[in-house]
């Protein structure tokens, strides 16, 4: 009954050669990198004897590949390459018998919720696939839930209770561990299948699985932790693959109070992660904030702690008052050409009032072209100072 989607996996692709689960994928990432993982979520809430919502999605590590679009009734590819090495027709026989699961699975269960003790509303959660060990290995697993809690999971050859699950699960394991076929199944499929298709999707989608993007890195201060205390903030964003390490240091003296915050997605499918360091106000000098990445070929990027100042969102602020003072200076320019009278004491096409700076140092015109003239170097020195630093 629980087991109908693979049983339906196993006729479409019985086990057979398993030259593609053999194949070599080389990966280069300077740090360590996660094993990478296709797994299958089926999650069915049952609201009673007689309605249930069903959703079933695919994933390959973090980027979703395959979705159950319950409107149209089909499998939605949410990747170019999530066919794999998989035929056009092998998918479209795939997805006449997942439509029949979809409709069929909420069926069973509520025939057997009694026998199972399975009291409504209730959610079930399945989970499963496998996942590319270093060295070419593979290992597989199918894991059961019931509201949320774990019940069973397919170890081996056999079904078996979760720890700690009841007598519930262990009700749930007899029965299914009678049907001796389909556990001859499962354990195919877990073994020999599911390596052979990670191994073909690896290799359809190796260009976006692969991709470096170097991480953007900036500092700023957070709240105050206490009196005579700072919070310092390091911000790393734009990088891919997820794995990435991150630490504020003192010189080359790692600081073991570095808190993270979670790897977060980007809407581009890069990551954001925030590292924040307490210290008292007086011990800011010499700290930095070191990041290793893929991306960055073995050359960390280290951003040192300059009073709260980093120099990328100084750049930014420089870049955006440019472009504030050439549309008021442009504006300027226009509105004296349009009136000849009002420009009469100023020099032709200048935005500045040259000639009232020159004739009449307590004009307006004049106190304001001083003003800009101090803010402008008020600018040049602090940048110079934060290039320094």
């Amino acid at each position: 009954m629980l087991l109908l989607p693979l049983v339906l996996l196993a006729v479409l692709f019985p086990a057979g050669d398993n030259q593609d689960a053999s194949r070599t994928l080389e990966w280069h990432h300077s740090t360590p990198a996660e094993p990478l993982t296709f797994r299958i979520v089926h999650i069915t809430s049952f609201a009673n004897h007689s309605w249930a919502h069903t959703q079933l999605s695919a994933w390959l590590g973090e980027l979703q590949t395959h979705a159950w679009d319950n409107v149209s009734d089909t499998i939605r590819f949410e990747k170019p390459w999530s066919h794999g090495y998989f035929s056009k027709e092998q998918w479209k026989k795939l997805q006449a018998l997942f439509q029949l699961f979809i409709h069929g699975f909420p069926r069973e269960v509520q025939n057997f919720a009694s026998q199972f003790q399975f009291d409504y509303p209730f959610v079930l959660q399945i989970s499963s696939g496998c996942t590319m060990q270093p060295g070419k290995a593979y290992k597989s697993f199918l894991n059961g839930a019931y509201q949320g809690l774990d019940l069973l999971s397919f170890q081996g050859s056999s079904w078996e209770p979760a720890p700690g699950s009841g007598r519930r699960a262990q009700n749930v394991c007899r029965v299914l561990n009678q049907y001796l076929i389909i556990k001859e199944i499962v354990h195919s499929l877990l073994s020999d299948t599911c390596p052979r298709f990670l191994a073909g999707l690896l290799e359809a989608g190796k260009s976006e699985l692969e991709r470096q993007v170097k991480p953007e890195v900036w500092l700023s201060s957070g709240p105050s932790p206490g009196p005579g205390h700072l919070q310092l903030v390091c911000h790393v964003s734009g990088f891919h693959p997820k794995p990435v390490w991150v630490m504020w240091m003192r010189g080359d003296q790692e600081q073991a109070g570095t808190r993270y915050s979670d790897i977060l997605p980007n809407a581009d499918e890069t990551w954001y992660l925030r590292a924040t360091l307490d210290v008292a106000a007086g011990q800011t000098a010499g700290l930095s904030c070191r990041v290793k990445h893929s991306s960055l070929g073995g050359h960390d990027i280290v951003i040192h702690w300059a009073g709260g100042h980093s120099l990328l969102p100084t750049l930014m602020c420089l870049t955006v008052v440019v472009a504030l003072a050439m549309v008021i200076l442009q504006a300027c320019w226009r509105k004296q050409s349009s009136n000849k009278s009002v420009l009469s004491p100023y020099m032709p096409n200048s935005a500045f009032p040259m000639e009232a700076k020159a004739q009449d140092p307590k004009s307006p015109a004049h106190q304001l072209y001083l003003a800009q003239e101090s803010w402008i170097k008020a600018r040049i020195r602090m940048w110079k100072i934060s290039l320094n630093q």
